[in-house]
């Protein structure tokens, strides 16, 4: 996920760590935790979210914000 907000945070997490070939200096978290580290669905949920917005066109952006709002 590219998480330009909440990626330090999430780089604490002892199963992620910069996601490789130059990309975690963008960045791009990789995660790979073992079944009883995986984070709740909320979290993976506002990674995905905030991975989304960081790199969609900002149409869709507003699209997505016009249907949460």
């Amino acid at each position: 996920c590219k998480l330009p907000y909440t990626g330090y945070e999430a780089l604490q997490l002892p199963f992620a760590e910069p996601t490789g070939y130059g990309l975690g200096k963008s960045g791009w978290v990789s995660f790979n935790p073992a079944r009883e580290e995986t984070p709740s669905l909320g979290q993976l949920k506002a990674w995905v979210e905030e991975s989304y917005r960081a790199q969609a066109p900002r149409k869709l952006v507003r699209e997505l914000d016009e249907r949460q709002g």
